[in-house]
């Protein structure tokens, strides 16, 4: 690994040298760009709060690392692992924040976390195990702390100074009402910083800027041997006027940045955030990012399973599903921004069961948040949504660190808590595992499309997840009443005319035949509890040849 030198070096050294890094000319690793994702689940890490390793408090990479075996051990048929095939980090880089989205140095892991090397180590354990490796890649902005911002705000003949927007005036109130305008420190001028003064974004009307950040994503490819980047905020890169968001100027660095990462690593993987509809968000297809999370989609099953009303829950995922393939898009339920997904059922245990139910189920690459897959609670502020994970029942702060925790532990780590959950085959730990584990094993959940069926009670969704020869019909309750006789209805063509076993592959309902009638129809009636749900497999009864 060739010697990277950080820029705070640089600057300090060579006061006009460039903000760049030479990575050399090592040949890009081949692979797969789309296997990998069909019908594999992906895993969001804040590192953080994961695992410590040194007692300091702190959750960091060779923690991580130890508990790789919990994210996926590499053992297909393993029933202890979770079986997830990706994992996002959120910023793993130097930073003043806890959090990382304000990098000093994108060169430099957080000392807090470990070293470059510990990181190389977790990828290449992670490699061993058929875990992708994602890292959160912030291009709207950086800290104000960075070296580059510092030398532009306080020397207007920096060469750093245009890759950020100055004015001697603050500009007009954004659309929500605040003002993205920042007073100097230094000068009687301003700074233009998105979300907040200690953000200054990055201008890309600067080539510079643009050509840095790809040495950056070149770095960690080849230096670091990651398989991909999650692109923060992606939305608000570049400003037209008083237009802060969606502009073309913002869709031709996303397309110039991805054709880089490409380029320099074939098969690499990018995902990018478009907090908005469904609507807004396809305008961001069909030649920049790989894929893009689906908000709407998270949204629309958080609702409809909080009011035990399913409809309305599949109409983003069809929208998505006609206009994408399904390696392009990511259902989730909750994120690192947002109130973690039992809390937003009031502590529902249920509710959390069968949102997991149907989001593992669903089309799409699916990321499920560190900590949901144990009904973990938390709302704002931030620092409650990213609490410690709770790793055993009696150890020190459960089995997070030996020291005092950077954050106290949530209130119910004793029932939101790895060892417990394990023991319970109904815990929603295990419900995580076996569906993850289905998804991946079963083409018609990995990669096949969805079909809508029609259900009499609005509290019933129901669907066929259908690829070639192979099908599912995946019903759920999100009612808090169990329903004794929940019809479904298939329209005429839906399936070939036959007899089907209906084999159990999730939940609980005897094996029973289905009759799909000449004109490809059928209807089926089913019991099913309370915020619960089935998935079963269908397959064609073949008949018996006369003698």
């Amino acid at each position: 690994m060739m010697r990277i030198r950080t820029l705070a070096r640089v600057l300090l050294l060579l006061s006009a040298a460039t903000f760049a890094v030479n990575t050399g000319a090592q040949a890009p690793r081949r692979t797969s760009a789309a296997d990998w994702r069909q019908g594999a689940t992906c895993y969001e890490v804040f590192v953080r709060s994961f695992r410590d390793s040194d007692g300091d408090g702190i959750g960091d990479l060779n923690g991580l690392t130890a508990a790789l075996d919990y994210i996926n051990d590499g053992n297909a048929r393993s029933t202890r692992s979770l079986g997830a095939r990706c994992i996002w980090l959120m910023p793993v880089t130097a930073s003043p924040g806890y959090h990382g989205y304000d990098a000093t140095d994108y060169y430099r892991v957080a000392p807090a976390y470990g070293t470059n090397d510990d990181f190389t180590r977790l990828v290449a354990e992670a490699h061993k195990r058929g875990i992708k490796v994602l890292v959160d890649m912030v291009l709207n902005h950086v800290s104000d702390q960075h070296p580059a911002f510092q030398a532009a705000l306080r020397d207007t003949t920096s060469p750093y100074r245009r890759w950020f927007r100055f004015a001697p005036a603050p500009g007009p109130n954004n659309r929500w009402g605040g003002n993205t305008w920042h007073r100097s420190p230094v000068r009687d001028e301003y700074y233009y910083g998105f979300f907040w003064k200690g953000m200054p974004d990055l201008n890309y009307d600067e080539p510079a800027v643009l050509d840095e950040m790809k040495k950056v994503a070149t770095f960690w490819l080849r230096e670091m041997g990651v398989d991909g980047f999650r692109l923060d905020a992606v939305k608000y890169l570049v400003e037209a006027g008083a237009v802060a968001e969606d502009t073309p100027g913002t869709h031709r660095v996303l397309h110039e940045y991805a054709a880089h990462v490409h380029r320099t690593t074939p098969g690499a993987f990018t995902i990018g955030e478009v907090f908005d509809s469904t609507g807004a968000l396809l305008a961001y297809y069909p030649d920049q990012l790989d894929g893009y999370f689906a908000f709407e989609v998270a949204d629309s099953l958080i609702a409809g399973v909080r009011r035990g009303d399913a409809r309305g829950i599949l109409a983003p995922v069809l929208r998505l599903q006609a206009a994408q393939p399904a390696t392009r898009w990511s259902p989730f339920l909750r994120n690192h921004d947002q109130p973690r997904t039992r809390t937003e059922f009031g502590g529902d245990w249920g509710k959390a069961r069968v949102a997991s139910l149907l989001l593992l189920t669903l089309p799409g690459l699916p990321f499920v948040y560190y900590g949901e897959e144990l009904g973990m609670t938390g709302a704002k502020p931030d620092e409650l949504i990213r609490t410690p994970m709770a790793w055993t029942r009696d150890a020190p702060h459960a089995g997070f660190t030996t020291g005092t925790p950077w954050q106290p532990l949530a209130a119910d780590s004793l029932e939101a808590n790895v060892e417990v959950q394990s023991g319970d085959a109904r815990s929603l730990l295990n419900v995580h595992r076996t569906l993850i584990q289905l998804r991946a094993s079963n083409l018609a959940l990995g990669r096949g499309s969805l079909v809508p069926l029609g259900t009499r009670d609005s509290s019933v969704v129901a669907f066929l997840r259908r690829d070639g020869t192979q099908t599912v019909l995946v019903v759920a309750n999100t009612g808090s009443a169990p329903l004794a006789s929940a019809t479904v209805t298939a329209a005429a063509g839906t399936l070939a005319p036959g007899r089907y076993r209906a084999r159990l592959l999730f939940g609980a309902a005897p094996d029973a035949p289905i009759v799909v009638a000449r004109n490809g129809s059928f209807t089926v009636t089913l019991t099913i509890p309370a915020n619960a749900g089935l998935v079963l497999g269908l397959s064609p009864v073949k008949r018996r040849m006369p003698r």
